[in-house]
């Protein structure tokens, strides 16, 4: 939507100001700065840009109408107008405030609302029911993918932060905006640009893909699609099918068009051992995405036999089918939701039976979510039988088998794509910085992250054009059940990879590993993801001398079969939260086998050791996807998961 005001000059010509979707009644400019003001007009026409807050400045539009400003502002205040002329034409827009703008940008962590039908945040209503703060103004990019960049967005507009407006807008950046609100007695303009479920690369312009040998080709053609949209679709249903041909060709579990993996006399005594819950990347099946097959055989007693039972589990990732001694009972495509399967009567007999499940997983970590409670089957009386434990498990087919990969028009997940719809139309609206929340998606590929979150910073950062901005992210929280034994883990090594974006200048980390949620990848407390974000906008950014970060990993050395650690960001101390050791420490020979270890805090150092370790090489701290871990500084802040070897991971 453009807002656009017209007169008439004659019966056959018409003057008009087109002005982008991003300036609005309520809106915020950027306090003491020079901030862009652009539109469209006639060719050639000179237009006034006039803030009520001090002079003005003249400007002229290029011969295809086209037309920039950069107009001086004063300290934060208002509410201020802003008016921009051109002959007998005023557009004006009121209730202008001045202060500090912010891009709030991401997948499903940033997107969830303080109060929507998705959203579990902590305290919800209590916290949209206290949200009346008029110098909050709140901005929100809806949806949109484009295959080359666009100047439109769809939008309401600004709106004041109030009771109601907030409960659809994104939680941290809600919670970041209110910290800097309250520290900084500033108005604060958050401009809420998230997709959730999507791919960083998704984010990044086509220009920067081209630099990385992963994505150059898929970002050479990408803004080849919307030129033949109506010959896409249909090699969009032909190469669908095809994909599925050779994804059942790869699958040993399937032939021609028939499952037997599902068969109860197939031989699985050479399958891998496997209790639920458990991502298959935490186990021998390796990291990959594609599918997966599960078995089990149970013996029913005869008060369970020849009647109608309920197959329960918790929820997978991505989708699932299900068989019941062969007979499909269910399927579902819908992530993050508890499974429930009606088991018929004719089916179920006494003695052995056997549970077959197959698990798709696209993208991102795949298998079986939830606790071991979650897992049981349900008779008709209301008895039960646990199902966690004693399965086994089976490769099926991994997607870089798969040559022919379907290109929909609607899949925000394609690379640019997002970039285009709704981070370029923003562009080049002057802002104090930005921040992110996502990673999950990325999470199977975490070592490719090292380069392409970098990549994208700074892509971001050219096509501002306003320097090296402040770039503040969320490290991933904890999420699923804790492992018992060390092991690899891809979302260990994506915050790894995240970590490694603070070489860039100007950047800063939110650790979460503290406040996640073991049954929810999107945990209720976003009250202190916003608030951590807004430390490091505070020290950062406004040189505010607060504690903005917890210990950061710096070196070590070796004493005999002691590993001593050093950190950054120790504030007062280093300390410990929630107990009297320190847990989630793990240590290495040249084996390169892990073991927990017992770690202690000696003079502003923590000493790590284990029996089983004489000749230590290496050290991990919280390397998992759900870390049991209490390394904090004294501002209580936690420690960032680190490890001091650079063996080669699961997605390397």
């Amino acid at each position: 939507m453009l807002v656009t005001t017209f007169y008439l000059v004659s019966c056959t010509q018409t003057t008009f100001v087109e002005m982008p979707d991003l300036f609005t009644d309520h809106m915020v400019l950027q306090q003491n700065d020079t901030v862009n003001i652009w539109g469209a007009s006639d060719p050639n026409v000179e237009l006034t840009i006039q803030g009520s807050w001090g002079p003005s400045v003249v400007c002229k539009a290029d011969a295809n109408g086209k037309w920039l400003a950069q107009l001086p502002t004063a300290p934060a205040g208002g509410p201020y107008e802003l008016t921009i002329a051109s002959g007998k034409i005023v557009k004006t827009f009121n209730d202008v405030l001045l202060g500090e703008v912010w891009i709030c940008s991401g997948q499903s962590n940033m997107e969830m609302p303080v109060l929507g039908n998705w959203a579990k945040l902590n305290n919800a209503r209590q916290e949209a029911a206290t949200a009346n703060y008029p110098n909050i103004r709140l901005f929100t990019v809806q949806k949109n993918i484009a295959f080359s960049p666009i100047d439109t967005i769809a939008t309401t507009g600004w709106i004041p932060c109030d009771t109601n407006t907030v409960k659809d807008f994104s939680a941290t950046a809600y919670f970041f905006g209110r910290h800097l609100h309250q520290e900084l007695k500033v108005p604060i303009g958050l401009i809420h640009t998230s997709w959730g479920g999507t791919v960083a690369e998704a984010w990044t312009s086509k220009n920067s893909l081209l630099k990385l040998d992963d994505f150059a080709e898929q970002a050479r053609q990408i803004s080849q699609l919307a030129a033949s949209r109506d010959s896409l679709e249909k090699k969009f249903e032909a190469d669908t099918k095809q994909m599925y041909l050779e994804q059942a060709q790869a699958d040993p579990g399937i032939q021609g068009a028939d499952t037997i993996f599902d068969n109860v006399a197939v031989d699985d005594k050479d399958w891998m051992a496997i209790d639920f819950p458990k991502l298959w990347e935490e186990t021998q099946l390796g990291n990959f995405d594609g599918s997966a097959w599960f078995r089990k055989t149970i013996k029913l007693p005869a008060d369970m036999a020849n009647s109608e039972l309920t197959l329960c589990y918790a929820a997978v990732d991505d989708y699932d089918e299900a068989w019941f001694n062969g007979v499909k009972v269910g399927e579902n495509k819908v992530w993050g939701q508890n499974r429930s399967y009606k088991i018929p009567a004719g089916v179920v007999k006494e003695g052995e039976n056997v549970i077959a499940i197959r698990i798709y997983d696209y993208v991102g970590g795949g298998g079986f979510m939830g606790e071991a409670k979650d897992y049981y089957l349900l008779s008709a009386t209301g008895k039960t039988m646990p199902l966690a434990k004693g399965w086994v498990a089976k490769k099926g087919f991994d997607f870089k088998d798969i040559k022919t990969h379907p290109v929909s028009l609607s899949d925000p997940n394609q690379p640019t794509v997002l970039f285009n719809a709704m981070i370029y139309p923003l562009l080049p609206y002057t802002i104090s910085g930005a921040i992110w929340y996502q990673g999950e998606s990325n999470a199977g590929r975490a070592y490719q992250y090292r380069q392409l979150f970098k990549t994208m910073i700074t892509d971001w950062r050219e096509q501002w054009n306003q320097g090296d901005f402040p770039f503040l992210f969320v490290q991933l929280a904890n999420f699923q059940p804790r492992n018992t034994e060390p092991m690899e883990d891809s979302w260990a090594e994506l915050r790894e990879a995240q970590t490694m974006a603070l070489e860039l200048p100007n950047t800063g980390m939110a650790v979460t590993i503290d406040i996640g949620d073991a049954l929810d990848i999107h945990p209720g407390n976003k009250q202190d993801v916003g608030k951590r974000l807004a430390l490091n906008a505070l020290a950062k950014t406004y040189q505010m001398n607060v504690p903005f970060m917890g210990p950061l990993y710096k070196n070590y050395e070796v004493k005999g079969p002691t590993m001593v650690l050093s950190f950054d960001y120790v504030h007062e101390g280093l300390s410990i939260a929630n107990g009297k050791e320190l847990r989630g420490f793990t240590i290495a020979g040249a084996d390169s086998v892990f073991h927990w270890a017992k770690a202690e805090i000696v003079d502003n150092k923590v000493t790590v050791s284990c029996k089983k370790v004489n000749e230590p090489k290496a050290v991990r701290y919280a390397w998992s996807i759900n870390p049991e871990c209490n390394l904090t500084n004294s501002a209580g802040l936690p420690a960032s998961p680190f490890r001091t070897d650079n063996w080669k991971g699961i997605t390397e």
